[in-house]
């Protein structure tokens, strides 16, 4: 259902809403992976030397390497790795910049950028944050774990439609191999894809490049524990500034 339809925008047009994760969560992130790294780090090195004492038990030589390494050095190193996999979590985070004039997703360092004419609905479907266009396409398609109301009220009050679900949701068909009422090239695509897919899982650049292109060919393809559902819109070619 459509929350709310375009208000008037009032004289504030540079005012900015940002959206993402709490600075208090991703320092709560960042507290509890270091100290997790460091334990890990302690547990190996006594891991290690445990297995060195049991002439009979696997890997012995990286155990022998693992337990030449000094005391401390291991859990500085689990903390070190525990600092990366926070800075990787944080880089793959989605920020959302909203003024009245237009959207700005980024992820993984990577801008997209569209004018709000060029939006026509914005929408959640599951953990996604969807923008359509006025042909019916899907200008981005983004996983969001921001809370759906407050996403909402950011979108409309910077004068934005808000649908509660996706309004094509209905119009998706699951894809196998060879599908009938597709072009051969959108088979070929979405054939490659998919085997990307069952690879990498839905967040790997080469899938979101095959969906780009995709869109391009008129087809939207949603996907759903590593399937793929896809539908048409009346014209290809999202306009991403």
């Amino acid at each position: 259902m459509e929350r709310n339809k375009r208000p008037e925008l009032d004289s504030q047009a540079d005012r900015l809403t940002v959206l993402g994760r709490p600075a208090w969560v991703t320092v709560g992130v960042y507290a509890a992976l270091v100290p997790a790294g460091a334990g890990v780090g302690r547990l190996v090195g006594l891991l290690a030397d445990w297995l060195v004492t049991l002439p009979w038990a696997p890997l012995q030589g990286p155990a022998r390497l693992l337990a030449s390494v000094p005391g401390p050095w291991l859990p500085a190193v689990g903390s070190v790795v525990g600092l990366v996999v926070g800075f990787i979590a944080q880089h793959e985070e989605l920020v959302i910049r909203l003024s009245d004039e237009r959207v700005v997703l980024t992820r993984k360092g990577r801008d997209q950028g569209f004018p709000l004419d060029a939006i026509a609905t914005v929408c959640r479907d599951g953990e996604r944050l969807i923008l359509l266009g006025h042909d019916g396409g899907e200008l981005a398609r983004e996983e969001c774990d921001l809370n759906a109301g407050r996403l909402a009220d950011a979108f409309t009050e910077h004068g934005y439609a808000w649908a509660d679900a996706d309004p094509h949701h209905d119009e998706f068909r699951r894809w196998v191999p060879g599908t009938p009422e597709l072009p051969e090239a959108v088979n070929a695509f979405l054939n490659a894809r998919q085997k990307t897919l069952e690879k990498k899982g839905p967040s790997d650049d080469d899938v979101r490049e095959l969906r780009e292109e995709l869109a391009r060919l008129g087809v939207v393809v949603r996907d759903e524990k590593r399937r793929q559902y896809w539908r048409t819109f009346r014209q290809p070619g999202p306009a991403v500034e």
